[in-house]
């Protein structure tokens, strides 16, 4: 495992926006994403009319759910973290969900993939890496 997608990562990936181009090759490498980051981007493909169990299941025919991309659950070490992470962040706007990146970015000690370029200013030990 080489990399921690967001949310926003990975929609990039699937709706082939400016930036899949570095995802696409970290999914090979397979990437991590936190349940909480997973259910994000299905909610917003949910907003986009899109259903969530459809691209489920067509994520896992494409073999990727479950070997390029390995969801993972939220663990109470997790949360605890996901809260710590909440006053160092507060001033640059970053959700729970992105928290939930952060954290397990750092539990696996694993750069994060994103498109939010306010975690780039961010000084945490965790490797923030823009796809965009």
């Amino acid at each position: 495992m080489k990399y921690v997608l967001d949310a926003s990562a990975l929609l990039a990936y699937l709706h082939g926006e400016p930036g899949a181009e570095r995802v696409t090759p970290a999914l090979v490498e397979v990437c991590a994403i936190s349940r909480v980051n997973w259910a994000e981007a299905l909610s917003k493909l949910a907003e986009l009319g899109e259903d969530p169990a459809q691209v489920e299941a067509r994520l896992i025919r494409a073999g990727l759910l479950g070997t390029g991309l390995i969801v993972y659950p939220l663990e109470a070490p997790h949360a605890v973290d996901i809260a710590r992470l909440r006053p160092l962040t507060r001033g640059a706007g970053l959700s729970l969900g992105d928290r939930a990146c952060l954290a397990l970015g750092r539990s696996l000690r694993l750069p994060v993939l994103t498109t939010d370029r306010a975690w780039a200013a961010l000084r945490l030990d965790v490797e923030v890496r823009l796809i965009r």
